[in-house]
């Protein structure tokens, strides 16, 4: 009887498993971070050539300026409005839940030093991080925006100058399939990183630490299942776009996100599975790169649950003004803040010095913060991949999934 090895969603479940039990009965499992470290930085080394590669190739297709701006124009809109949806939903539910009113938990010190400094909008700072001043700066940095900028350019100058300009779109073409490739022997590896992930933030933080944090994880999760299933469901349903074969095509990318806590980590297995979806490659290579700056839709929910649940727990109340008025500027703010490593967190802490929340209460959050990134990571994967797959049709693209199973990368 031929073995045949499971397909890598199981071998994320398993590690998954073993690592919440590593982590809670072997006092050393914090070592086993090493793992998920590694495998992060293999990661990381792809993303920048990977970015660049695939959106030289797509722009190229495209053709021209005009194409290009017609699909950026579709595309901002998109992530404009969905980025409102998903912080009024966040505030919608934070307000008819109270978490922080519902929780008796001790609070941290109003004045108490959080290690995270509290940052606003500073438009030349967007500016300077949108446009590079030296590209192997940014790839080096894996600044995807920047990235995406440079490529846009190379791209449009490559089908400008005609033949000679095709050699190079050829050549990118073949290293995007290469880098494709290097991707699936990465992603054997995923299994182990998830294991170590999982059982680190066990052993630290301690199956205990859910108990007190159950009520804000479990009506900060409900936003993001109503988000998915409600808000996602009913624009793919409007526009025909099948909902549940894209949450099929994509369910390897999405766990991996989840429990890595990484959407970064998940980016280049879901340009494959949008593909294979049947999303238009021009639209996938632009869209999905701007979407990791633009279009973070679970963290965008995730900043106004944490700012209003530390309000709520300090008894602050928040006006209906100030809650409109948090929601714009972090709109604006969650833009200027791409590239900032606990990105969401500065943005948190900027928020609540605007607001005159005690900066302590961030505390409350930290020991449960990897927890709820998971959930925001898994949601921005799939926010980006119906983003992707709104613009092909908005393209008069027809999405055509193919119907062959996944191949399992550890076949190849």
């Amino acid at each position: 009887m031929k073995f045949s090895r499971p397909s890598l969603i199981v071998q994320i479940f398993l590690g998954m498993f073993l690592g919440i039990a590593a982590g809670h009965f072997w006092k050393d499992a914090p070592g086993l971070q090493i793992l998920s470290d590694i495998f992060m930085r293999l990661i990381k080394m792809i993303i920048a050539p990977l970015v660049f590669s695939v959106l030289v190739v797509g722009v190229a297709k495209t053709g021209d300026f005009k194409s290009v701006g017609r699909i950026g124009i579709k595309t901002l809109l998109y992530f404009t409005t969905i980025s409102i949806v998903a912080l009024l939903l966040g505030l919608f539910l934070v307000n008819i839940f109270e978490p922080g009113k519902a929780m008796p938990l001790q609070l941290p010190a109003a004045a108490e030093e959080v290690g995270i400094e509290a940052k606003g909008f500073d438009s030349k700072n967007f500016i300077e991080h949108i446009i590079p001043d030296s590209i192997a700066a940014s790839m080096a940095k894996n600044e995807i925006l920047p990235i995406v900028i440079f490529a846009l350019f190379f791209g449009i100058a490559a089908v400008s100058i005609g033949p000679k300009g095709k050699v190079v779109t050829d050549f990118f073409d073949s290293v995007s399939q290469i880098m494709f490739k290097i991707t699936n022997y990465v992603m054997a590896l995923a299994p182990l990183a998830v294991f170590g992930a999982i059982s680190a933030v066990v052993a630290k933080q301690g199956l205990g630490v859910l108990s007190g944090f159950l009520y804000l994880i479990g009506t900060f999760y409900l936003g993001l299942l109503v988000f998915i299933f409600v808000v996602l469901f009913l624009i793919c349903f409007f526009l025909k776009i099948k909902f549940f074969k894209l949450l099929s095509h994509i369910k390897e990318p999405v766990l991996l996100a989840f429990s890595t806590a990484s959407s970064e980590a998940a980016m280049p297995k879901t340009i494959e599975a949008l593909e294979r979806f049947g999303c238009e490659k021009r639209v996938v290579s632009f869209v999905l790169p701007l979407g990791y700056s633009f279009n973070l839709d679970g963290s965008m929910m995730y900043m106004t649950f944490a700012i209003m649940f530390i309000a709520q727990a300090y008894g602050i109340n928040m006006s209906a003004g100030d809650q409109i008025t948090m929601l714009l500027i972090l709109l604006i703010t969650s833009k200027g803040m791409a590239g900032i490593p606990r990105a969401s967190l500065v943005v948190i802490a900027g928020m609540l010095h605007h607001f005159n929340i005690p900066a302590g209460g961030l505390l409350l959050l930290l020991g449960i913060d990897q927890i709820l990134d998971m959930g925001r990571s898994g949601v921005n994967v799939i926010g980006n991949a119906v983003a992707s797959a709104v613009i092909s049709k908005w393209e008069g693209h027809t999405l055509t999934p193919q119907n062959k199973n996944d191949v399992d990368v550890l076949t190849l």
